[in-house]
């Protein structure tokens, strides 16, 4: 499978973006989709995650900012981000685990004036 990340570029504080992620099968065979982030030197964190049954999860410095949602019809996993902060800056990836874990290319995302 694979998984198309879109949606990352150069944003003020406080502004909003929204990542996609389109899968080249169904979204529902996959156990858990999520979106995880890096910066230079750091590991690579998970921000959200959707199970299957529909359960979502936030780190909690994204909670009330972000929303993770899912389009069955166009296989893609979405990250609404809203009130954008500096320190929200990094490498986005998709991730999703059906019988292996799997993984987008990334996508830039820099908050910045």
């Amino acid at each position: 499978v694979q998984l198309v990340e879109s949606g990352g570029g150069l944003v003020q504080p406080g502004g909003s973006l929204r990542l996609s992620c389109t899968a080249t099968e169904s979204i529902f065979s996959f156990n858990v989709m999520a979106w995880y982030r890096q910066t230079p030197g750091n590991q690579r964190d998970m921000v959200a995650s959707i199970l299957g049954s529909g359960v979502r999860n936030y780190v909690d410095s994204v909670k009330g900012r972000f929303i993770i949602s899912r389009d069955s019809d166009e296989n893609t996993l979405y990250l609404q981000m809203n009130s954008l902060k500096p320190e929200d800056t990094a490498v986005y990836y998709c991730y999703a685990h059906r019988h292996i874990p799997e993984w987008g290319q990334g996508t830039q995302v820099t908050v910045s004036s």
